[in-house]
């Protein structure tokens, strides 16, 4: 499937270099080359660089010890020139919270880099929302924020309780209490549009923007097929019963650390029963009424996701070109 224009985190095209991890010297030697470059996480945010030409996410390696040194270092891969990219998870005092009434709103509290002026924290939804960066550096940093949110999280050994220790190029962690080895994790989450003819449900969480409706959502659970949580997670959060189900495409998602599976689920009734607990709402919309969502013209002022979200796409394919069940 071609690329789907706009979708957030969903740029593969770096070497990761897996083979290289498992080298320290190699990666010593790729960490004391000149063109190395490193991304910067702290406190679970990007960090930005203001530059003549926009925001920059990539840095020289000198800026992690500039910035008190990191708590973890990662190689995440190579560039297509052979540039080395690495990810420094910065210590919590490098960073620090402060007022700013810039907006107006003088109760806001914004993260800073004390002294440096040129450096901005934000948030990785903004960031992919806004176009602020590079799609490849939007992808880079999902990686990156992914990783280190693991390493921040999983410092013990989950068989022992022993304090475990950075290992493989910071993609594992291990104990030298019982030996266990601990790997980053990534979540499945099927996220669907059932259909039925020339009708989709769409639901919304209290946490929405206001008017936003979406793609249903929910984890993959242990033993289960996507296909099964795909029918699952549909009749627990509209009571709607679907029948086949047909993937659409994925999309790393952050939050903390997903994979977003989009689907398309067959729907065998008209009937909705919301479950009040997920959702706020949940509704059939003809397809006349999800383009007028993707136009922003709908005469309810209801609004669809964004195109960085994999939900929006699910809406355009069925809206404008439809789909067809296998």
């Amino acid at each position: 499937m071609a690329a789907l224009e706009g979708l957030g985190f969903a740029v593969d095209w770096f070497d990761r270099g897996s083979y290289r991890r498992e080298d320290p010297v190699e990666v010593a030697r790729l960490r004391a080359r000149e063109d190395a470059r490193t991304l910067l996480i702290a406190r679970d945010m990007p960090v930005l660089r203001n530059t003549e030409s926009g925001l920059d996410s990539l840095f020289p390696i000198s800026e992690i010890e500039a910035l008190g040194g990191a708590e973890v270092e990662a190689l995440l891969g190579l560039l297509p020139d052979g540039a080395p990219i690495f990810i420094a998870l910065l210590a919590d005092g490098a960073v620090e919270l402060r007022s700013d009434a810039s907006d107006g709103f003088l109760d806001r509290r914004i993260l800073v880099v004390p002294g440096r002026e040129d450096l901005k924290l934000i948030d990785l939804r903004s960031i992919a929302v806004g176009g602020l960066v590079p799609r490849d550096q939007a992808a880079m940093l999902a990686a990156a924020k992914a990783l280190m949110h693991w390493h921040a999280h999983h410092r013990f050994c989950a068989n022992c309780g022993a304090l475990t220790d950075v290992a493989v190029a910071g993609w594992r962690r291990d104990c030298k209490v019982c030996k266990a080895t601990h790997f980053p994790r990534t979540d499945p989450v099927v996220i669907m549009l059932p259909v039925d003819g020339d009708a989709c449900v769409l639901g919304r969480q209290p946490r929405f923007p206001k008017g936003m409706y979406s793609a249903l959502a929910g984890f993959v659970e242990p033993g289960e097929t996507i296909e099964a949580a795909v029918r699952r997670e549909i009749w627990e959060e509209s009571g709607v019963v679907c029948g086949a189900v047909q993937y659409f495409a994925s999309q790393p998602w952050p939050f903390p650390a997903s994979l977003m599976i989009g689907c398309f689920a067959e729907a065998r009734n008209r009937s909705i029963k919301v479950d009040q607990v997920e959702l706020e709402d949940a509704r059939w919309f003809t397809r006349e009424e999800a383009v007028a969502l993707l136009e922003k013209r709908h005469p309810d002022r209801l609004a669809a996701p964004t195109p960085a979200a994999i939900a929006h796409h699910l809406l355009k394919q069925w809206a404008y070109e439809g789909v067809r069940f296998r």
